[in-house]
């Protein structure tokens, strides 16, 4: 007994669809993806020296523990509160925002802290701050 073969058909993909997706997607991403051009800025860091250029008897000091309270000069704030900030710096200072301010933090006080002590002495005018670190030494 002899049975009949099946013709067999050639198996075709259709190709059109399948290129008509792809250019879909990266046309697509062309159009979400964002170019920006990072700038990088040349700064010429000042470098520190040893000695001070001006006498230390002329400044304002504000030190800031590691819990974030404030001491201007060595005498304690009685709270954190910007407002009594401000008016200890402006009671010391009697005005004159041309004297140089040092602000010390421990290095584990607060961010905030440190920021809110600059915000204050710019709104305040002064222009001559520095904040003090500690020369870093090898533990090796």
């Amino acid at each position: 007994m002899k049975f009949a073969r099946r013709a067999r058909q050639e198996v075709d993909i259709n190709l059109t669809p399948l290129i008509d997706v792809v250019f879909l997607l990266l046309i697509f991403f062309m159009v979400s993806t964002t170019f920006t051009k990072e700038t990088h800025l040349s700064i010429d860091l000042p470098e520190a020296s040893s000695q001070s250029s001006r006498s230390s008897d002329l400044q304002i000091e504000i030190t800031i523990t590691r819990d974030g309270d404030y001491a201007i000069n060595g005498v304690s704030l009685i709270n954190r509160q910007d407002e009594t900030l401000r008016e200890a710096i402006q009671k010391v200072s009697e005005g004159d925002n041309a004297i140089p301010m040092i602000i010390t933090a421990d290095s584990a006080t607060p961010h905030q802290s440190v920021v809110t002590a600059l915000d204050i002495a710019g709104q305040l005018g002064f222009t001559q701050l520095s904040i003090t670190t500690m020369l870093a030494t090898d533990s090796d």
